[in-house]
C-alpha cells in the first residue's frame, strides 16, 4: 500500500515538474518560479530541487573541486506557496576566498508575497470575507496559518497598490469626447466618479474624489488633477450631469467654453416630481418623459413648456425646478442628435451602471473606517469592472457629436429641422 502511494506521488511530482519545465521553456525563469508558487503541496519538492539546483550550480556536485563556492549546511526559512508561508530548510554556498555566503535568488523570489497578495486581493475584493480567509485558503501541511491581520496587510498593501496606480493614470493617450460625472454615497460621504469616452465609443475610467457634499472647489480640483495627468481640452467635450451646481461650477471654471453641458433627464424629471402629490406624480411622470423623447429640439421645448403652464397652476416650486438647467435638458436636441445618441447621453445611466458594479463590491463592507479603506476599495473595484464595460450606444456618430458641439460653440446652426 505505501508503495502504492509512493509511486503515484512520483508520478504527480514527474508530471508536476514536467509542467514547470514546459513553463520555462515558454516564458523562463521567473514564470517557472510563479509556476512553483501555485503548485501545492507538490511544490515543496520542487522547491527543493529548485534550491539545490542552484547550489549545484554554484558548487558543482558533491565532492567536487575547483569552483570558487563550497556547501555551507542549511538554515531553516520560508517560502510562500498558495496563499501560505511554508516552514522549509534553506541551502546554503559561500564564497571560498572571500568567505561569505551567497545569496540565491531562486530562495529570494520565493519569498516574495507579490503574487500572493494579487490572489488576497481578489479573493477578498470578491467576497470573501477577511475574518474568514483562513478556512477558505488552500490548506498546505507545515505552514505558519492564515489570520486575519496578515490578510489585512496583503489586502492593503495590493490595494494601495491599485489606488496609487489608479489616481496617477496618464490620461494623454485618450481622445475623450464625452464625461459622465456623478457621486456614489458611502454613509456621510461620497465618492465623485468621472467616466470618459473615447471617440470609438470605449468607457474609461478616469478617477474620482472623495466629497462630504459636490462642492464646487473639490470639483474643480478634481478636474484640474484629470487636466495635469493628460485630460486634452482642445476640443469640445460633452459633460453628463445631474443637477449638482458644485459640478457644473467646477466643470466652467476649468473646461470653460469647451464644455458642452447636458443634464440628466432622468434626474430633472424626478427633481420636479418630488413637489407633487402621488397621483399628480404618475400623470406628470408620462407627460415629462414623452416631452423629453421628441426628436427635435422644437417639439421637446414646446412640449415642455406645455407642462410648465400646467404646473404654474399646480406647484410653483415644481416650476422652479423644472425652470433650473431647463436648456441644458435639452443640448442633445439642440445638436441635432437626440435620435442618434440620446440612448447613451440624454441620462447618467453609463455611470449608474458602473455605480451598480461597485455596489456589488463595496456592499459587503460593514463598516468603513477611515477614508483609505474606503477608497482603496473603491479603486480596486474600479479596476475590476473596467474591462466589462461596453461601448456606449451609437458611438458610430462620435464623430458627428465632436462636430456639432464644435458648431454650437462657434454659434453656428446645429438645430435639427
Amino acid at each position: 500500500m505505501r508503495a502504492t502511494v509512493l509511486g503515484r506521488g512520483r508520478r504527480i511530482n514527474e508530471k508536476a515538474q514536467d509542467a514547470i519545465r514546459e513553463l520555462e521553456e515558454d516564458q523562463g525563469r521567473e514564470s517557472r518560479l510563479q509556476m512553483i508558487q501555485m503548485l501545492i503541496p507538490l511544490a515543496l519538492k520542487a522547491v527543493e530541487d529548485e534550491l539545490q539546483g542552484e547550489v549545484r550550480g554554484l558548487v558543482g556536485k558533491r565532492y567536487s573541486r575547483g569552483k570558487e563556492h563550497t556547501r555551507w549546511g542549511s538554515n531553516d526559512g520560508s517560502v510562500y506557496l498558495g496563499d501560505q508561508k511554508v516552514a522549509i530548510p534553506v541551502p546554503r554556498a559561500r564564497h571560498k576566498l572571500k568567505e561569505v555566503e551567497v545569496p540565491l535568488e531562486s530562495y529570494h523570489q520565493l519569498q516574495s508575497p507579490g503574487i500572493i497578495d494579487e490572489m488576497s486581493l481578489r479573493r477578498v475584493i470578491n467576497g470573501i470575507a477577511q475574518s474568514k480567509y483562513e478556512k477558505a485558503a488552500i490548506a498546505v501541511p507545515e505552514t505558519f496559518g492564515i489570520k486575519k491581520t496578515s490578510t489585512c496587510r496583503r489586502f492593503m498593501r495590493a490595494s494601495g497598490k491599485k489606488l496609487r496606480e489608479f489616481l496617477e493614470r496618464d490620461l494623454s493617450t485618450h481622445d475623450i469626447v464625452a464625461i459622465f460625472m456623478d457621486g456614489k454615497t458611502f454613509a456621510e460621504h461620497s465618492i465623485v466618479i468621472a467616466l470618459g469616452v473615447t471617440m470609438n465609443g470605449d468607457k474609461v475610467l478616469l478617477g474620482f474624489v472623495e466629497t462630504s457634499t459636490e462642492n464646487h472647489k473639490v470639483c474643480r480640483d478634481f478636474i484640474l488633477g484629470m487636466k495635469e495627468r493628460g485630460l486634452r481640452l482642445d476640443n469640445e467635450i460633452l459633460f453628463v450631469i445631474d443637477g449638482g451646481k458644485g459640478l457644473y461650477k467646477g466643470i466652467k471654471e476649468v473646461v470653460g467654453e469647451k464644455a458642452v453641458i447636458q443634464r440628466c433627464q432622468w434626474h430633472k424629471r424626478e427633481n420636479v416630481l418630488e413637489y407633487l402629490s402621488m397621483e399628480k406624480k404618475i400623470y406628470f411622470r408620462r407627460k415629462l418623459q414623452s416631452a423629453y423623447e421628441q426628436l427635435t429640439y422644437e417639439k421637446a421645448k414646446n412640449k415642455l413648456l406645455a407642462i410648465r403652464r400646467e404646473l404654474m397652476l399646480i406647484n410653483q416650486s415644481a416650476v422652479g425646478s423644472l425652470d433650473e438647467g431647463f436648456e441644458e435638458t435639452l443640448t442633445l436636441h439642440k445638436l441635432g442628435l437626440f435620435e442618434k445618441l440620446g440612448r447613451s447621453f440624454k441620462t447618467a445611466n453609463c455611470l449608474e451602471n458602473v455605480n451598480k458594479g461597485l455596489a456589488r463590491y463595496t456592499d459587503r463592507v460593514d463598516y468603513w473606517h477611515n477614508s483609505n479603506q474606503r477608497q482603496r476599495w473603491v479603486a480596486t473595484a474600479l479596476v475590476e469592472i473596467e474591462p466589462g464595460l461596453n461601448k456606449v450606444s451609437g458611438y458610430k456618430f462620435l464623430g458627428e457629436l465632436r462636430r456639432a458641439m464644435g458648431a454650437l460653440k462657434a454659434g453656428k446652426e446645429v438645430i435639427a429641422a
